[in-house]
């Protein structure tokens, strides 16, 4: 509590000083632009609170001063808000250009449909599959002068069942992940050493 030397005068006085209400002049104390002093009063004895007449104007001429020249006082949340706020409008102007790029990049037909892509792909697959089964007997046709024909039959019955295992193995490793394919069938890949 502090003695009264100082000029100590009542919100009203303050407000109609600075032209403003009294609302204000509280607001302002509660933002600790002002401040106010305890003081005993001289009239009731009690215990109250009033501006000190210079440091108050002091105070307000300064808030008045840094508002005009855009030094707010801002707190610590504020700042850190406002930048948030810059990053997100950063990252917001970031991803419409991507967007805009990505829908120009389509209307000029760099991009497929997805679908277009998997009729792509079964196609292949399947002209991939009738290759390789058709390979055990191209092959056999092409050395069966050096081979007996019951030796040429299983020799081609062998790379038949060999190309469906791979096959198989091939069309699972598209579905299923490898790990859990070598549980079920009991097998691990040989790493290659190359």
């Amino acid at each position: 509590m502090s003695e009264n030397k100082g000029n100590f005068q009542r919100t009203e006085t303050i407000a109609q000083l600075f032209g403003v209400s009294v609302r204000r002049i509280q607001q302002l104390t509660q933002e600790g632009i002002i401040k106010t002093t305890k003081i005993i009063d001289e009239e009731s004895g009690k215990t109250v609170r009033r501006y000190d007449l210079v440091p108050t104007i002091q105070s307000y001429i300064k808030y008045l001063s840094d508002k005009a020249y855009g030094k707010q006082h801002r707190t610590d949340k504020e700042i850190e808000l406002r930048e948030q706020k810059m990053r997100a409008d950063v990252a917001l102007k970031e991803s419409q250009g991507e967007l805009h790029r990505l829908k120009t990049d389509i209307a000029a037909g760099k991009y497929i449909a997805i679908e277009e892509v998997k009729i792509d792909y079964q196609k292949f697959f399947v002209a991939f599959k009738k290759f390789a089964i058709s390979l055990p007997s191209r092959l056999i046709g092409m050395i069966s002068a050096a081979l007996d024909p019951s030796e040429a039959r299983r020799l081609e019955k062998e790379l038949a069942d060999e190309v469906n295992k791979l096959l198989g193995a091939f069309v699972i490793a598209g579905i299923v992940e490898p790990k859990e394919e070598e549980k079920k069938h009991g097998t691990k890949k040989k790493k290659n050493s190359d």
